[in-house]
């Protein structure tokens, strides 16, 4: 394996205050006891005001299957965040992305998936915008679609056990996807 191709598998393992303390094979590092390691989460949105959601590729080691936002990943060894969403975005959905903005840079989270695999991440958010239509690396992305982000916010309220545990908590606090109170109400009424 090249340097090249040994650094695109590693990922970057972080001490409880954030700061780089090595790396790990990617393939090592999700499992009963992650490390605690350096992600990103990004929500694409269209020209419309749409967000892209994803249905998790079924290979996937961790939450196959799962609606989730757009894409998430991790960073490789010394590569800007930035340079890694658009990277992913790419690789995953043939999308270019047009703007980037971060809109919680400080997000951490741990959660474990039913198979016993620990998410164990600080994982900056970003929104983006894309012109493109999805191209999807069915390794990766299984299913995709263009929602409301109010119809996303009530249908994980409705269901959140279908989608990651890491969209719902960004959910709760980008606000972005905060259901219309007429949708509110209909959701709870149920």
């Amino acid at each position: 394996m090249s340097p090249i191709d040994a650094a695109s598998d590693l990922v970057v393992l972080l001490d409880e205050e954030g700061r780089p303390i090595g790396t790990a094979p990617k393939a090592t590092v999700h499992g009963a006891d992650t490390p605690l390691h350096l992600a990103f989460s990004c929500h694409v949105f269209d020209a419309y005001g749409r967000v892209l959601v994803t249905r998790r590729a079924l290979a996937k080691k961790t939450w196959p299957g799962v609606w989730t936002n757009s894409f998430c990943g991790h960073p490789r060894p010394g590569e800007n965040v930035v340079d890694a969403l658009r990277r992913h975005a790419a690789h995953e959905l043939g999308l270019t992305l047009d703007t980037i903005e971060t809109v919680l840079p400080h997000f951490r989270y741990r959660a474990t998936d039913a198979g016993g695999t620990v998410e164990n991440e600080i994982c900056p958010v970003f929104i983006a915008h894309t012109a493109d239509d999805p191209q999807p690396n069915l390794a990766e992305v299984a299913e995709f679609a263009w929602v409301e982000p109010q119809r996303l916010g009530t249908a994980l309220q409705a269901t959140p056990w279908a989608f990651s545990p890491w969209l719902v908590l960004q959910a709760e606090q980008l606000r972005a996807y905060d259901p219309a109170p007429a949708e509110a109400a209909a959701g709870g009424s149920s």
